[in-house]
């Protein structure tokens, strides 16, 4: 059996991430209005009835935007840390909080997720893996350096949604002021796509079959830039872009054949106007 993910945003616009199995599904993060998020889900054939529960990676405004009224609406558990909830300024009902520990593991079904810490400037950030039908998926994003974290859950993953968020010459002589890019570029900012590659190329296990180059930065970067330093070095292993203005294909990661499409339709959602953080 395999696990279904697809990409439902990513970028300073929004993100939000699907995983799950036949039976059983996880977002992790809710940075798009539920609007959205119910359009981009049923053109993609995908069922809220699935998702059991809503996991939070840290309270910048990208990953929570629709995160109130989605979880109210489906009476969704919210999987979130007590600083972030504080920090994120939210009113959740106590039926809705759940929190939760680094490296503890959170069952649903046939799926487990299980975060991890980072370097984030966030006040407790975190990242996940989804465990399920002996697959692992992670997300990957808005993290300022491969701590030990990052590098050993890295090589446990058959599919990653994986930062690259800023090429450096496209930083260095953008528009940005100079405060913003340093602290982009900081061990609590974003990965660049040179980070994210070392990261691929030192320490990519060989059963990794997808990587969806996410967060990439609308005025810092090129997907088409980025994934072509990817594909230099991905052997058989596919490389996808997250896009900021849509949802990416729906992929089935494990059963007999590794990484199918589950839909080739050519999705094309409209970027919802929001506040850019990077």
């Amino acid at each position: 059996m395999a696990l279904s993910i697809t990409s439902l945003n990513s970028g300073s616009n929004g993100n939000c991430y699907y995983v799950g199995n036949e039976t059983e599904a996880v977002l992790v993060d809710v940075g798009i209005s539920c609007r959205e998020l119910e359009r981009r889900m049923l053109r993609s054939g995908l069922s809220m009835q699935k998702v059991k529960a809503i996991f939070i990676s840290h309270e910048h405004i990208d990953h929570i935007r629709g995160l109130e009224y989605t979880s109210r609406k489906y009476k969704l558990p919210v999987y979130i840390t007590d600083p972030t909830y504080q920090n994120s300024r939210m009113k959740l009902s106590e039926t809705e909080l759940r929190p939760f520990k680094g490296y503890e593991a959170i069952t649903f079904g046939g799926l487990s997720v299980t975060a991890f810490p980072k370097f984030h400037d966030a006040a407790d950030p975190f990242s996940f893996i989804v465990e399920g039908n002996g697959i692992t998926v992670g997300v990957f994003t808005d993290i300022g350096s491969c701590c030990e974290h990052v590098i050993e859950n890295f090589k446990k993953c058959h599919a990653i949604f994986l930062e690259a968020n800023y090429d450096e010459k496209m930083l260095e002589f953008g528009n940005y002021p100079y405060h913003l890019k340093k602290r982009i570029r900081s061990n609590r900012g974003h990965l660049s796509n040179d980070q994210a590659l070392k990261l691929f190329v030192d320490h990519k296990p060989e059963f990794m079959t997808h990587v969806f180059l996410s967060h990439l930065s609308k005025d810092n970067n090129d997907p088409e830039l980025a994934r072509n330093l990817f594909l230099k070095h991905a052997g058989e292993t596919n490389i996808v872009i997250a896009s900021r203005y849509k949802e990416t294909e729906v992929y089935s990661i494990g059963g007999n054949n590794l990484g199918d499409q589950k839909s080739s339709e050519d999705n094309s959602g409209n970027e919802t106007v929001q506040m850019s953080l990077f």
